[in-house]
């Protein structure tokens, strides 16, 4: 510390690019994801950002907001910048070849959240299809039978695995899954509110929701409740993540821990243990995820 204070006294500044020449490392990792306004990668960003401050990282940010485009001019930029690895949440649509490009470039890379078929580097996100069955078998347990889902996307890992999980769960229960039950594309609190017009329009509507993540489900309970109904009353409702706002919402959110500070801790461990040489397993690490019930579960009117 007082040859920090020393050189900032004299007003020496690090010369990273020459220290490279040196050690042929920068210092620098890459981390790009798909919007770290949404908590869920904030809560993943602050373990991986704890992780490489221990090790002496600098670590640059990038959101691709699923354009393909803006992922790929990042992984340019840190190629240009010989950047030490990479720890991502690939955007929609990234093939294998852009993370492959990277790999033989000299850019290690490690997956976080999401997966990408036929890339052969590490990867660790939650057990999504297990986290998901988890809450949908809740609701099951409490005696609903009509239940929708709503949010995510079939073109990501997470939204495929998050609906086979709640497929699975109401199959084994040997309970119908009407199409129209599952709403695709909500991810924020803005569009579960506005799903909830929808969902309450249905002829048939079911008496509670597995909702995609902790956002769509407080938005759609703030939608419920502009409707003049009681969410965890009159409807049910599971979120994902139990992010921390989930517990002080209204009503406090039923919701699947899904390991997202373990997901970045362990991220950011296996890159710097492949920096460090390290023999590393690319296979894909599943973090078993956890069912915390609160209030916004209940069993069904009719039941009472």
């Amino acid at each position: 510390m007082r040859i920090k204070e020393h050189a900032r006294a004299i007003g020496y500044i690090y010369n990273r690019r020459a220290a490279s020449l040196r050690t042929s490392r920068s210092g620098i990792i890459g981390v790009v994801v798909h919007d770290i306004m949404n908590p869920f990668f904030a809560e993943i960003l602050r373990s991986i950002e704890t992780e490489l401050d221990r090790s002496g990282q600098t670590f640059l940010l990038s959101n691709h907001y699923d354009q393909l485009e803006k992922q790929r001019n990042f992984l340019d930029t840190l190629l240009q910048l010989g950047a030490d690895g990479v720890i991502m949440s690939p955007a929609i649509g990234t093939p294998p070849e852009d993370i492959q490009m990277a790999e033989d470039n000299g850019l290690p890379a490690v997956l976080i959240a999401r997966s990408v078929p036929g890339v052969d580097v590490p990867v660790f996100r939650g057990d999504d299809a297990f986290g998901t069955a988890l809450a949908t078998n809740h609701l099951i347990s409490l005696g609903h039978r009509r239940i929708a889902m709503i949010g995510g996307t079939d073109q990501t890992s997470t939204g495929r695995d998050r609906y086979q999980g709640y497929l699975s769960a109401m199959n084994s229960a040997g309970l119908p899954v009407a199409a129209h039950w599952r709403i695709p594309g909500p991810r924020t609190k803005q569009a579960g509110f506005e799903a909830a017009t929808q969902f309450l329009a249905f002829k048939d509507r079911p008496t509670a929701v597995v909702c995609w993540n902790d956002l769509v489900a407080i938005g759609l309970m703030n939608g419920i409740a502009r409707a003049g109904l009681v969410p965890g009353k009159d409807i049910a409702v599971t979120g994902y993540d139990d992010l921390e706002e989930a517990a002080i919402a209204t009503p406090a959110l039923t919701t699947v821990w899904n390991g997202q500070r373990e997901v970045g801790r362990r991220a950011a461990r296996v890159l710097l243990d492949r920096l460090n040489g390290a023999v590393v397993e690319t296979h894909q690490e599943l973090i078993k995820p956890e069912l915390h019930i609160r209030q916004s579960t209940a069993r069904p009117v009719s039941d009472r």
